[in-house]
């Protein structure tokens, strides 16, 4: 039964067909010097030309309401241009990046410490305990594929607030734990799932807004996991004493969601989404630049955690000092990754590029590894750390946005970034658990993991050096 419409209240469609028609003009006429509006005025044409039949007012209405918001819509998207490359709001997001990898890898470089005191006090064997560190890294990476294709879909607050939730709630339900598979699900699985949904959409945000300063950005953003690494640590060493693990890892919770509460209110996506498209780009393993890098990057990250994780167990065994020395080398080795991010990104921005400065910090830290077995003294545990902090820095600050400026499409830096981290995410899962298994098979000797460690990095630093080449041919004095 149809209710008769009083005639004061019906719609003037001849008055909302020649407000489509004036849109349409004054889009036509703009339409010669942009060509991204070209699509949009045909698919105005093409609304327009819907038949509408006569007489039956309601679907005539109907229609021409159609036509008017589409055009209004189609006609407010606008090209956001080349990025800003600087400025407040682009600083500004780089800062905000900072503050998400200071949530995210700057609590799971900080494993260390868990590492040690779950060894110690709860009796854990180190392989074991090493599982949930990794656990927690392998999220934070592998998630990439899904989170890094939500920013190109225009979802990025979607999964970056639940994630900031999810590893807040991983802290929390920590403290409430006293048994190995409690710790695993709420340290390894749920705040590897919250540090996973956060970081990679974060990293390829923040390359958006920049062009000649993108190795500098994402140097400050990557550096985020050198003041967690710093922060937290000295967290634990001062509270631990005086009010025990719960209260400890309950106050690191509330801390990420202060902090977690800044950085949602001012992140801000500068793309228009693009929600079309698959989840995976697997054209992108057809580029052998592309390949060999995410190659060359997996076996290095195969090796390289290992100190960060065992470097207080080492302390505590080998050399002998105490749990509070333990943290000191810890805290020294993240923080040295401040300048360490900063400094060789600056220069790959400036003189020669972020590939070209990349591979040399990779060796760096294959022969520092190797030199790690020959530390016998406190002294010379403490020089392992700075220089060995400072070396695996710059590879750490480098290799995100070396695999950024293989995407030459920005639109699609998410989904190929993703892809990249998710592969990477298998190194980080599985280093450190063979290091710990290699240390339980020699009687809980280091040299073998040293020299295991030591050899992933050196092999994943020839792997990129391939990887370059199949990028420039042999021109070195190119750069990339």
């Amino acid at each position: 039964m149809s209710v008769p419409i009083p005639q004061d209240k019906v719609p003037d469609l001849e008055k909302g067909q020649r407000e489509v028609e004036e849109i349409q003009t004054s889009d036509h006429d703009d339409a010669s010097s942009d060509s991204s509006e070209d699509s949009t005025q045909e698919q105005r044409d093409e609304i327009t030309r819907i038949p509408s039949k006569p007489g039956n007012k309601d679907q005539s209405f109907g229609q021409t309401l159609t036509k008017i918001i589409t055009a209004r819509s189609n006609a407010s998207v606008i090209d956001p241009g080349p990025p800003p490359d600087g400025g407040f709001n682009a600083w500004k997001q780089a800062f905000m990046g900072h503050l998400v990898v200071f949530n995210t890898w700057g609590m799971i470089t900080s494993y260390g410490v868990f590492q040690s005191y779950y060894t110690t006090e709860l009796g854990l064997e180190p392989s074991a305990v090493a599982w949930i560190g990794s656990f927690q890294m392998f999220g934070h990476l592998f998630l990439g594929m899904f989170s890094g294709r939500a920013l190109d879909a225009g979802f990025f607050h979607w999964v970056l607030i639940p994630g900031l939730f999810a590893n807040a709630m991983g802290m929390f339900m920590t403290s409430l734990c006293s048994k190995y598979w409690q710790f695993f699900i709420a340290q390894g699985i749920l705040n590897g799932i919250g540090c996973g949904l956060q970081f990679t959409p974060t990293t390829a945000l923040v390359y958006t807004y920049f062009l000649k300063n993108k190795s500098v950005a994402l140097a400050i953003v990557a550096s985020g996991s050198a003041t967690g690494g710093l922060v937290y640590p000295t967290i634990a060493r001062q509270l631990l004493p005086k009010i025990g693990f719960a209260w400890t890892t309950r106050i690191m919770g509330f801390i990420m969601l202060a902090v977690g509460a800044l950085y949602c209110s001012f992140l801000k996506p500068r793309l228009p989404p693009r929600r079309s498209g698959p989840l995976l780009e697997l054209s992108a393993f057809r580029e052998t630049p592309y390949t060999l890098y995410v190659t060359g990057v997996f076996l290095t990250c195969f090796g390289q955690l290992f100190a960060f994780y065992y470097i207080g167990s080492f302390a505590m065994q080998v050399i002998g000092v105490s749990y509070s020395t333990s943290v000191n080398l810890l805290m020294i080795m993240n923080g040295l990754g401040l300048i360490g991010r900063l400094i060789p990104s600056y220069f790959a921005d400036r003189n020669f590029g972020s590939y070209n400065t990349l591979i040399p910090f990779v060796f760096g830290s294959s022969i520092i590894m190797f030199s790690w077995a020959a530390v016998k003294t406190e002294a010379a545990l403490y020089a392992f750390a700075v220089i060995y902090g400072f070396i695996s820095a710059g590879f750490q600050g480098l290799f995100p946005a070396t695999l950024s400026s293989l995407t030459k499409d920005l639109s699609k830096v998410g989904v190929r970034n993703g892809m990249g981290f998710s592969i990477i995410a298998f190194a980080n899962l599985c280093g450190p658990p063979i290091a710990g298994a290699l240390m339980q098979k020699t009687g809980g000797n280091f040299l073998a993991a040293q020299m295991w460690g030591g050899t992933m990095i050196f092999m994943g630093g020839v792997v990129l050096t391939l990887g370059r080449i199949s990028l420039t041919g042999f021109v070195f004095r190119v750069r990339v």
